[in-house]
Parts: structure tokens; sequence; C-alpha cells
């Protein structure tokens, strides 16, 4: 496998894992952003307030664009595995 090859193939990766994962990370950091406003609004510096609702947000949008999640990788892994002898050299 040559040099630009390697790189290509980490782009892409690197920018499935992007779209995957951006929306979670940004549930969460909205949600942890609000939590931590309220807290500071109440004085309230409970860990278990900052932390269970983050989890649960990002479970909610797990679950929620689990259909999406599964479109994109499986789109990925097709798109890899159909084009597969450039990276067997």
């Amino acid at each position: 496998m040559s040099g630009d090859l390697a790189v290509e193939l980490a782009r892409h990766t690197l920018q499935a894992t992007l779209w995957i994962s951006a929306p979670i990370l940004g549930a969460a950091v909205l949600v942890a952003l609000a939590i931590s406003i309220l807290q500071v609004m109440t004085a309230i510096q409970e860990n278990t307030v900052a932390t269970v609702p983050r989890l649960l947000a990002v479970g909610a949008v797990t679950f929620l664009l689990m259909p999406w999640l599964l479109r994109r990788m499986m789109s990925f892994t097709v798109q890899l595995f159909q084009d597969f002898h450039p990276y067997l050299r």
C-alpha cells in the first residue's frame, strides 16, 4: 500500500468517525453547558447533577439516531470492501 492510499484511507476513516460521533458529542456538550449554567445560578455543585442528565442525553441521542448511525457505518464499510484491491498491494 502506498503512502497516498494510507493517507486517503485514514482521512476517510476519520471523516466517518467525525460524522458518527459529532451529534452525540454535540448533545453532550449542550446538556453539559445547560447544566453548568443551572449549577452556577443555583449554587448546587453536585457531580451527579451534571453527570446523570448528560448520560441520559447521550443515550437518548444514540437511541434516536441509531438507524442513521448504522447506515453511515454500513455505507463506509461497504465502500471500503467494494474497492479493497488497492489496499492489498
